[in-house]
Parts: structure tokens; C-alpha cells; sequence
């Protein structure tokens, strides 16, 4: 742990040392998971496995947003069944979740799935998993190896005086050897609870005892406001620490929004750049504009952007001339007109009126220049 804690000399966090591994295949995108490849951004579908046409229309709405990997849900051989469909019309890799029926997993290897998840508190006869690893190897399929604390093998708790976290670990690092004694060892593997603390604490164990690449989330976080804030310390503790390779972030809301909260907790920690990053004032008795307005319909306008680019607004002179100077573009609201910065340089003075429909404009135009388009 002393390792993942030191910053490297330019003031960045060392990522722990551990395999890749490659998911995807046929048309689908290849995304490389764990060593130095780029922390990617996963969600899951909400839908029943058999309403094929909207689980479509929802991969596509993440791949838009900038999913990397996508897991379904696939409880039984029909499931099963309906992933050639959905498979031939999606761009990223596809992953099935798997619980109780080790059949389906197998079902999902025949119908071409890019990676598998499987729950050690719910498939844990040997003999299942050496015919899912035989099934998975011989396809190039890699496997998620997720426990969840909320489903730990009875046994393992018992063993270890109900100890969440060290019986966590031990389900994963079993499931790990089982797999390792049949020659698979194309795995990711992760620690989820919907207790923050605890997540952090498994995921700090398991990093120390293997070297996979680690799947974080908090599991269960809840809805809005609540689900962002668990799982943003949760997950950003530990990749401040320079542990994990891949992020889901689970909210009761819509895919889109967890896609979008695991960027910004990537962005926040210079792990990713894509899109806009707002910087607004939270503003106080020296506000002298309105500029809530401004940034929400702002992020509505421009949240289709997909490369980076840094944007401020703020409602004083305090702090303005800072931020304008560290951000790409910036507004500086006043008290009856609005001053757009780019970089240090003043590029106008607008309308209190106009300040949202100028600053789509000059935003726009920045970000055509800066990336050709």
C-alpha cells in the first residue's frame, strides 16, 4: 500500500502493477482492461433480458455517452438466445451477467458475448467452473470474477467470524485458483459492497494479494445526489491510490448518468479527459450575476462534446481573473454585463441577457478551432 501512495515527480499517482487483458470481438471495439492501458467506464442495462429492441436503443445511447463496456443481464438459456441480435448491432464489447446458472454462461460464450460475470456466492461447484473456464478459453472470452457483499458463500463468513471484508477476498482469490488449476487466467476481478468503507477496505486487501486487474464500484449506491457522492469516495479513494483498472458507477437512474458521474470522477483525478469540465463559483453575497442559469443550460446545450475543454464561470471578480486565466474559455458575470475570457485575454463584453447565448457561440467555435472539426 506504502507504493500506491507516493506521487510520482510530476504530481501524478503511480497506477499498481497488474496484467491485461483484451475484450471485444468481431466488429466491436477491442478495450484493453488493467497494465497501462486507460481506466474505462462501464454500465449495465436496466431492462429484462427478452426487450431486445430497447436494449438496443439503450447500448446505443451509451455508446454515445462514451461507454466502453456494457453487461446485460442473461439468467438463463433464452437470454442467451437473444444476444446475436444484439450483439451484430453494437460497437462495444458486451458482457453477461451471470447468477445461479452456470448454463447461461456457457449459452453466452456460443452466442459470441465479448466477457463473462460470474457471482462466487451463487456458481461455486468446481465442475461448473472448469466447463465455463474450458468454454471461455478455448473463445478467447475473458471472466469477471465479481463478489458482492451482499451474496458472500455462507462458509467463508463462518470461517472468517463474519468478517465481510477478509471473506470477500478469500471468495475471490478461490475462484481465482479454481480457474488458475484449469489454465484460464484471462480475469478481472472485483470487490463490491454498498457500504463504502468496506468496499474500500476489500479492494485495498485484494490489491495486495494478486496482481488482476480490479473492477471497481460501490454496489447499490442509490439515487442521485446519494449514489454520486458513495460512489465518488468510494471509487476515488481507491484509484487515488492507484488501484483499479475499470469503473461502473450503479445508480437507481438512468445508464446515461452513471456513464457521465464516471467520467467526471476520472476527470477529476486527471485519469481521463473527455468532454467539458465546468468550473463554476459556488457563489455568496458578492455574486453580482445569476450564473446557475448559465451553467446548467450550458451543460445541456454542450454535453454532446465528447473532447476536452476547460470552461469557467464565475459570478465575482474575486476569483474570475484565476480561473479565466487556467481555463480554455471563461465568463466573468457582472452586475449589468458579462465579460468572456480566452485564456488571460479579454475576447468581449456581453449583455447580462445575451451571456448564455454568447458563450454557446464562442464555445463552439473554440472547440471546432482546437479540434478541426
Amino acid at each position: 500500500m506504502d507504493n500506491c501512495l507516493k506521487y510520482l515527480s510530476d504530481g501524478t499517482i503511480p497506477r499498481r502493477t497488474c496484467r491485461k487483458i483484451a475484450v471485444g470481438h468481431d466488429h466491436r471495439r477491442v478495450i484493453e482492461i488493467g497494465g497501462d492501458a486507460l481506466v474505462s467506464v462501464q454500465s449495465m442495462i436496466k431492462r429484462r433480458p427478452d426487450d431486445v429492441g430497447n436494449i438496443i436503443l439503450d447500448c446505443h445511447r451509451l455508446e454515445e455517452a462514451g461507454c466502453e463496456l456494457i453487461r446485460l443481464t442473461v439468467p438463463d438459456d433464452n437470454a442467451a438466445s437473444k444476444l446475436p441480435e444484439i450483439l451484430k448491432e453494437v460497437n462495444v464489447p458486451l458482457i453477461a451477467d451471470i447468477h445461479f446458472n452456470p448454463g447461461a454462461a456457457i449459452s453466452s460464450v456460443r452466442a459470441g458475448i465479448d466477457k463473462i460475470r460470474l457471482n462466487p456466492g451463487n456458481i461455486a461447484r468446481e465442475s461448473d467452473l472448469a466447463e465455463i473456464a474450458a468454454a471461455c478459453r478455448d473463445n478467447e472470452v475473458p471472466i469477471r470474477v465479481g463478489v458482492n457483499s451482499g451474496s458472500i458463500p455462507k462458509d467463508l463468513l463462518e470461517q472468517h467470524d463474519g468478517n465481510r471484508v477478509t471473506a470477500c477476498v478469500e471468495g475471490a482469490l478461490r475462484h481465482i485458483e479454481i480457474f488458475g488449476k484449469y489454465g484460464f487466467d484471462q480475469i478481472v476481478v472485483a470487490i463490491k459492497s454498498s457500504h463504502t468503507d468496506e468496499m474500500i477496505r476489500s479492494n485495498r486487501l485484494l490489491a495486495e494479494k494478486c496482481d488482476l486487474p480490479i473492477h471497481l464500484g460501490v454496489t447499490e449506491a442509490g439515487c442521485n445526489w446519494e449514489g454520486n457522492i458513495r460512489s465518488a469516495v468510494g471509487i476515488g479513494t481507491l484509484l487515488a491510490e492507484g488501484i483499479g483498472d475499470t469503473i461502473r458507477v450503479s445508480l437507481t437512474d438512468d445508464v446515461v448518468e452513471e456513464v457521465k458521474s464516471g467520467y467526471e470522477i476520472l476527470k477529476s483525478l486527471g485519469l481521463r479527459e473527455q468532454g467539458i469540465t465546468f468550473i463554476s463559483c459556488p457563489t455568496c453575497g458578492r455574486l453580482e450575476a445569476d450564473i446557475r442559469p448559465v451553467v446548467i443550460a450550458l451543460r445541456e446545450k454542450l454535453g454532446h462534446l465528447k473532447k476536452p475543454l476547460r470552461v469557467a464561470i464565475m459570478g465575482c471578480p474575486v476569483n474570475g481573473p484565476g480561473e479565466a486565466a487556467g481555463s480554455d474559455i471563461a465568463l466573468m458575470g457582472g452586475k449589468d454585463r458579462g465579460v468572456i475570457y480566452i485564456g488571460e485575454k479579454v475576447l468581449k463584453t456581453v449583455k447580462v441577457s445575451e451571456m448564455i447565448s454568447e458563450m454557446e457561440v464562442e464555445i463552439l467555435k473554440l472547440y471546432n478551432e482546437k479540434y478541426e472539426t
